[in-house]
């Protein structure tokens, strides 16, 4: 194409080069705008499905949900008030046990407490099924009035948030649990301490709601306990527990009280190496005193009070385990009978001792009468109507340091007799024939063979009666 006069022959170059340029422009530029156009479509996919896999809420999220709820809610009315009772359904998960105290008679446990009832005013409507709450919501709904009814203390947990925990429904369900600490009062009786057992309740109910206005149920797994191992029970064994329901007349009106009992057996492990087995040991230690020379009083005196003191001792620790009670209890019993034992192993060497000096002062009378007295034959009628036994005619018994010298008739009425016809005479029918010098070697005999039957019908009656 030719524009113009001269030098027109560079025109047609210039105008080739633009119009080459503009067709290469054209045919890159659809390439560029179709990879954009797959890459936008690519994102949209992603997008796409990430949406899908997110919870939709329809009509309102959760926090317009709440405020629905809450806008004409009145926390202070309880559900279906002037119509119905509410019913809540309880469950209790155990978490722990111990320690017991017997001298406080209370105990403690730390549970899940768990309660669930119908609100129709929480109903609501959503693609939500369920909402999960915390515990800023608990005050702004109604809550029943639950208290335990033997509890000493009580303390819910609080660290680091308060450890409670709310759902609701669509339906108007409500789920409120809380972690409790609870000191309880456990009314012990000790009469067969330490062989004894308890059943500790847990007691709950309605503080001001009779059955008329609130009904408490079990669930149907109403309570679960945790592993036992870690539960610091020290004296006791947990054998199980039982729950039921009971009904409590009051001026103010009649309420459900929901009960558990925890069934408990203490362990004698402890008592029978710190009170049993000791006294047991002294009681024998007690014997030794009968192997004793009579003659040895100060050996014998002092092991006899030294064993009592050491059995006082023991009843005082043994009785720091204890409340006090009024009445015996097991290990009373068992301790007062030791020191028993020990007290008249004592005794015994008290009369022994007195038996032989006051038998040795009377014989040296009698011989000084003798001396005194030469002249004098002495004489004695055994019996009405036998004869005169002259003195070097009379048999004499027993140790010779000991021997009692019959001179006069009542003598032969005593124990302790010396002629052979007071053994054989009908005066003795009846009568046990006892000599003092041998007291030591009845005691050997009679002290263990009676401690021996006082265990015996101890732990047979203790242990399985």
């Amino acid at each position: 194409m030719v524009l113009g006069g001269s030098g027109g022959k560079m025109v047609p170059h210039g105008a080739a080069r633009f119009v080459l340029a503009l067709v290469l422009r054209m045919m890159i530029s659809p390439a560029r705008g179709q990879g954009n156009v797959k890459g936008s479509s690519g994102d949209g996919a992603s997008n796409a499905q990430a949406w899908a896999h997110m919870p939709k809420v329809i009509e309102n999220d959760v926090t317009q949900i709440l405020d629905d709820l809450l806008a004409k809610y009145d926390n202070k009315l309880r559900p279906g008030i002037g119509r119905r009772a509410t019913v809540v359904e309880t469950d209790i998960y155990v978490n722990s046990i111990g320690p017991v105290s017997s001298i406080n008679m209370e105990y403690t446990i730390d549970i899940f407490f768990s309660q669930t009832w119908y609100d129709s005013r929480l109903r609501f409507n959503g693609s939500m099924t369920m909402l999960r709450l915390n515990s800023n919501m608990v005050g702004k709904i109604w809550i029943p009035d639950t208290f335990f009814r033997n509890s000493k203390e009580a303390d819910a947990h609080w660290i680091t948030t308060p450890n409670q925990l709310l759902r609701i429904w669509n339906d108007g369900k409500v789920l409120y649990t809380l972690r409790l600490t609870i000191v309880a009062e456990c009314q012990l009786q000790l009469h067969n301490f330490p062989m004894d057992e308890h059943a500790c309740p847990l007691e709950f109910s309605s503080y001001g709601y009779p059955k008329e206005e609130i009904t408490y149920h079990w669930s149907h797994n109403a309570v679960e306990v945790a592993d036992q191992r870690s539960w610091k029970l020290y004296q006791f064994s947990f054998l199980g527990l039982r729950n039921y329901t009971e009904m409590l007349k009051t001026p103010s009106g009649e309420y459900v009280v929901m009960r558990l009992q925890f069934d408990l057996v203490r362990r004698m492990g402890y008592f029978t190496i710190q009170t049993y087995i000791p006294c047991i040991l002294i009681v024998v230690l007690s014997w030794v005193s009968f192997w004793i020379n009579r003659d040895a009083t100060p050996a014998r005196t002092s092991l006899g009070i030294t064993t009592v003191l050491t059995m006082t001792t023991l009843s005082t620790i043994a009785r720091k385990s204890l409340p006090k009670v009024s009445y015996v209890t097991a290990i009373d019993l068992f301790v007062s009978v030791c020191f028993f034992f020990v007290f008249a192993a004592m005794i015994e060497f008290a009369m022994l001792t007195f038996f032989v000096s006051k038998m040795k002062l009377k014989r040296g009378r009698r011989r000084r009468k003798r001396v005194q007295h030469p002249e004098v034959p002495p004489s004695l009628a055994v019996r009405p109507g036998s004869a005169v036994v002259p003195v070097g005619s009379m048999v004499r018994r027993g140790d010779p340091e000991t021997g009692w010298d019959c001179l006069e008739g009542k003598d032969c009425i005593s124990f302790f007799c010396c002629f052979e016809d007071c053994h054989a005479g009908s005066w003795r029918k009846g009568r046990v024939h006892i000599q003092v010098a041998k007291l030591d070697s009845y005691s050997r005999i009679f002290f263990p063979i009676a401690f021996g039957l006082f265990n015996l019908v101890y732990w047979i009656g203790y242990m399985y009666l």
